[in-house]
């Protein structure tokens, strides 16, 4: 009579086990679903920034949308024109110009922008006339705009100013006029999270499973390819 044989471990017990390592791109010591948690709280946490963001978008973009065709009266801006004496004697440069409408109309002249369109000849009713120097002052925030436009030789300057409602605020804000560096850095945090969203939701929903990933890689590539198929034809 012969001796047991030790018995065999059941062919099915290394199908049950789960592996150590993480899946795909991932280190070893994640694996698919603390990535795939981890995804979800980044998506979450971003779109809830990109929705206070996109509410203020939003809002002006369908004031935007609307301002020439099918208008919405809701943005209003108040002008008026005036023309101030110039001192004698008279600002010999754009720059002391913008320094003296500070002075006059309380304004940063640092912030001001000054455009300088030389003198040229121009033909009026058959004769050749020659146009003096034009300087351009514009300072501008989210409600107020100032410009100031200087003919080189005029005793006067004359000055356009306006203010405007709360909407025509919102959409200033929209299209960063008036705006700084600050501002400009803060609204692209808002399109660097809708990228984010997208690659985000786009991991999510293939859930790291190998067919879903090679399915949104090539849907991703070919978006990508008629992208630069389109550039390029422009």
């Amino acid at each position: 009579m012969h001796a047991p044989s030790d018995a065999l471990p059941p062919l099915t017990a290394g199908r049950n086990r789960k592996p150590n390592g993480g899946y795909l791109f991932l280190p070893r010591r994640l694996s698919r679903g603390a990535f795939l948690k981890w995804l979800r709280r980044a998506h979450a946490w971003i779109g809830l920034w990109g929705a206070a963001l996109g509410l203020l978008f939003g809002v002006t973009g369908i004031l935007l949308n609307h301002r020439t065709v099918m208008k919405i009266p809701a943005a209003k801006l108040e002008q008026q024109q005036i023309q101030l004496t110039l001192p004698d004697p008279r600002p010999a440069t754009p720059e002391a110009l913008a320094e003296w409408l500070g002075q006059q109309l309380r304004f940063e002249p640092q912030s001001a922008r000054i455009m300088r369109e030389p003198g040229n000849s121009v033909i009026w009713n058959g004769n050749e006339v020659r146009q003096p120097p034009r300087w351009q002052i514009s300072v501008r925030s989210p409600q107020r705009f100032l410009q100031a436009e200087y003919w080189q030789g005029n005793a006067f300057v004359t000055v356009k100013r306006g203010e405007g409602n709360l909407f025509s605020v919102l959409i200033n804000l929209h299209k960063g006029a008036g705006m700084g560096v600050g501002w400009v850095l803060l609204t692209d945090t808002l399109a660097g999270g809708l990228i984010v969203l997208c690659l985000t939701g786009t991991l999510l929903w293939t859930r790291l499973h190998g067919r879903r990933l090679a399915a949104a890689g090539l849907a991703l590539g070919s978006l990508s390819l008629a992208m630069g198929f389109a550039w390029q034809a422009l």
